[in-house]
C-alpha cells in the first residue's frame, strides 16, 4: 500500500493537483501545506489520497452504483465523469444541472440518490443546495479557495486543470474496484489516465485534417491546365510568320499607307 501511495503522489505531482489558488478558504486551512513566493497555495497531496481512500470506502457502501450521482458542470470534468460513471456503474450528469432534479418530484427526470459526487463546489452549487434539502451525502473535490457548505467528504485537490480532474476520477475508479473486489491490487489497472482526459473537439478537428490532407484537395484534370492547350504553342510566335512584327510598323507599299491615313485628303478633291 505505501509503495502505491508513492506512486499515487508522484502522478498528482505530474498532474499538478498541488497547485491551489492565491485564496484561500478558512476550512482549506488545514489540507494546505505550504504558501509559495508568488502568493500560490500548496495542498498537503497526503491528505489528498487519504481522502480519496475515504471517498472510495463511502462509494462502496452504496450497495446499489446506480443510486450514486455524478455531476461536473465544469466541461473539463465531462469526459472523467462519464468515463467514472462506465468503470463504477454510477449515473453521470456532465453539462448543466437541471433545478429540481432531487426536489421537485412532478419532473420526469426527478432522482432520489443515497451519494451525490461533485467535481466543484462552487460550479455545482444548485446541486449542493439540493442535496442539502433531501439530506443527501456529498463528496466534492475542493480547491483551497472552494466553499464547504454542505459538503460531507472534502477531496482537497486542484479542480480546475483537466489533468488534475481526471486523475482524481481514475485514482477513485481504481480504489472503488480494488475495495469491490473487480480487481486485484497485485495487478496494476490496464485503463490508461488519459482516457479520462477532456479533449477539445476543434483541436481532434485539426488534427484530423492535419493528418488527412487528401481528402479536401482533388488534383486537377490535365485540360484545365492553359500551358497545355494548342499543343504547348507560345502566343508571341502567332504574330505573323517573322514571329517579331509590331503594331506600330507602317504597312508595306505607299498607296496602302495612304489609304490607311485618316488625316489625308480624299483623291480628286
Amino acid at each position: 500500500m505505501a509503495l502505491t501511495k508513492e506512486e499515487d503522489v508522484q502522478m498528482m505531482l505530474v498532474c499538478k493537483t498541488h497547485l491551489g489558488t492565491r485564496n484561500c478558504d478558512y476550512r482549506m486551512k488545514r489540507y494546505v501545506f505550504r504558501r509559495t513566493q508568488d502568493g500560490i497555495h500548496i495542498i498537503h497531496l497526503g491528505k489528498t489520497w487519504e481522502k480519496l481512500m475515504v471517498a472510495a470506502r463511502v462509494i462502496v457502501c452504496i450497495e446499489n452504483p446506480s443510486d450514486i450521482i455524478v455531476a461536473s458542470q465544469r466541461p473539463y470534468g465531462s469526459r472523467a465523469v462519464l468515463k467514472f460513471s462506465q468503470y463504477t456503474g454510477a449515473l453521470p450528469m456532465a453539462g448543466r444541472w437541471m433545478p429540481g432534479t432531487l426536489t421537485n418530484q412532478i419532473t420526469t427526470k426527478y432522482l432520489e440518490p443515497r451519494l451525490l459526487i461533485v467535481t466543484d463546489p462552487r460550479t455545482d452549487a444548485q446541486a449542493l443546495k439540493e442535496a442539502s434539502y433531501a439530506n443527501i451525502p456529498v463528496i466534492a473535490l475542493c480547491d483551497t479557495d472552494s466553499p464547504l457548505e454542505n459538503v460531507d467528504v472534502a477531496i482537497p485537490a486542484n479542480n480546475k486543470g483537466k489533468e488534475s480532474i481526471a486523475l482524481l476520477y481514475w485514482l477513485l475508479a481504481r480504489e472503488v474496484q480494488y475495495l469491490r473486489g473487480t480487481l486485484s491490487r497485485t495487478a496494476g489497472w490496464d485503463i490508461m489516465v488519459d482516457s479520462f482526459f477532456w479533449r477539445d473537439p476543434e483541436e481532434l478537428d485539426r488534427k484530423d485534417e492535419e493528418e488527412q490532407p487528401e481528402q479536401w484537395t482533388a488534383p486537377k484534370p490535365a485540360a484545365d491546365e492553359w500551358n497545355t492547350q494548342g499543343g504547348g504553342d507560345d502566343w508571341n510566335a502567332q504574330a505573323g510568320a517573322g514571329g517579331q512584327a509590331s503594331w506600330d510598323a507602317a504597312p508595306a507599299g505607299g498607296a496602302g499607307a495612304a489609304a490607311d491615313d485618316w488625316s489625308a485628303p480624299a483623291a480628286g478633291a
